[in-house]
Parts: C-alpha cells; structure tokens; sequence
C-alpha cells in the first residue's frame, strides 16, 4: 500500500475528515465516505482482473463525489483541494485500467 499513491492521497483525505468541526449525522457522513473510497481503492486494486478493479475504482469516486457534495453543503472550504486532487488521481487510475 506504501507506493499506491491513490490510496495515500485518500488515507489522508480521511485524517482530514476526522478533524473537521461538524457534529451528527454529516459529520458521521463524511467519515463514512471518505472510509469508503480508501477501502474501495484497495479493495479494487486486489481484484484479478481489470473489469473488477474498474468496478471498485468506479465506486471509490462514486463516494468521492459524495464527500465533494457534503464539502459543498457544509461549506468545508479547507478539504476541497484535497477531494478534488484524489479525484483526479481516481479517475486516471480508472483511465488506466479501462479497456
């Protein structure tokens, strides 16, 4: 996992997420779907073939976007920059292994 560099980006993307000064529900939200994208990343970057790994990588961004619209909903300005980098990093590893 050290040279997955994806993954590194989403793992701190989440460190991130847990020190945002939200409360309830968004706050548990946010947790949860920046755990997903990390686990869907590795869990994808398992997978023996290329139409699985895709499928995970495709669900990673999918909860990418949710994390991008809870930033946008509550105004979290500081991790913008950051879910917009994995999401680039995210969609060329889909690129990669498309076929």
């Amino acid at each position: 996992m050290k040279n997955f560099r994806c993954y590194q980006i989403a793992k701190d993307l989440y460190k991130q997420a847990q020190l945002v000064p939200l409360k309830g529900e968004p706050k548990d939200q946010l947790i949860r779907a920046t755990l997903s994208v990390c686990l869907n990343l590795v869990e994808g970057s398992a997978r023996p073939t290329q139409k699985d790994r895709r499928r995970f990588f495709y669900t990673a961004l999918s909860s990418l976007r949710e994390v991008q619209a809870l930033i946008v909903l509550h105004e979290l300005n500081g991790l913008g920059c950051a879910a917009d980098m994995l999401g680039a990093h995210v969609y060329k590893l889909i690129m990669a292994v498309k076929t």
